[in-house]
């Protein structure tokens, strides 16, 4: 499904993804880790189409995924209904008045029908545990009910890719344990994870693979 090849990447000239080769099957579960500054976030920006190898290619489904391919409207809206991204900080994924149009704004722009919408609203509010929170703008929350919103405004998106910047990061203890149980569901039910963590229990309970990032290079472990 997706495939780097000899990706490399630097800001302002100085390297920061060197030479990555991996290839990631549908329905695999990946780790990526290493140390700050390694890469992480990075790669996945650079898998969610935001930025684009500077050498070597990314490939999804057998596409390149360049500037000049997310320029298309049809296929950059397209790849961004597959693949849904969770960031560290939610505070730069939610923007809407309520946690309610924040759930709704991701199938609004797939064109959905509006009973279709308030369906998957309703089912990811009750699946998130954030019902109550509905009217609540986003910015009045917690760090944990802000990182729940973010990731109920990715599941109204039914992606086939989850791709997650240190999902465990802010949450306390019952709703990592959360996170983790959901986790496991989408990998049961055969989505793709791909996602940034310290945590090595969150490894050996998720993943299938392990990429470890440093500052010269690359090596794939399997769990």
């Amino acid at each position: 499904m997706i495939r780097l090849e000899d990706v490399c990447y630097a800001y302002d000239g100085v390297p920061v993804l060197r030479h990555v080769d991996c290839t990631i099957a549908k329905g695999e579960a990946v780790a990526l880790s290493g140390p700050n500054g390694a890469g992480k976030s990075t790669l996945l920006r650079m898998l969610n189409g935001l930025i684009y190898p500077e050498l070597g290619r990314y490939l999804f489904k057998g596409t390149e995924i360049t500037a000049a391919r997310m320029r298309e409207h049809r296929y950059a809206k397209s790849f961004h209904q597959q693949v849904g991204f969770v960031w560290q900080n939610p505070d730069i994924q939610l923007f809407c008045g309520s946690v309610a149009e924040e759930l709704a704004f991701g199938p609004e722009q797939m064109g959905l029908p509006a009973e279709e919408i308030e369906r998957r609203v309703e089912d990811a509010l009750e699946l998130a545990g954030i019902t109550h929170l509905r009217e609540r703008a986003p910015y009045t929350l917690s760090g944990g009910e802000k990182k729940k919103t973010a990731i109920a405004s990715i599941l109204t998106m039914n992606p086939a890719v989850w791709t997650l910047d240190e999902p465990l990061s802010a949450l306390d203890e019952a709703s990592q344990q959360w996170l983790i149980e959901f986790l496991l569901a989408l990998k049961q039910a055969g989505k793709t994870l791909i996602f940034s963590t310290h945590d090595a229990g969150l490894t050996r309970q998720l993943a299938d693979k392990e990429i470890r990032l440093d500052a010269a290079h690359l090596c794939t472990i399997r769990s």
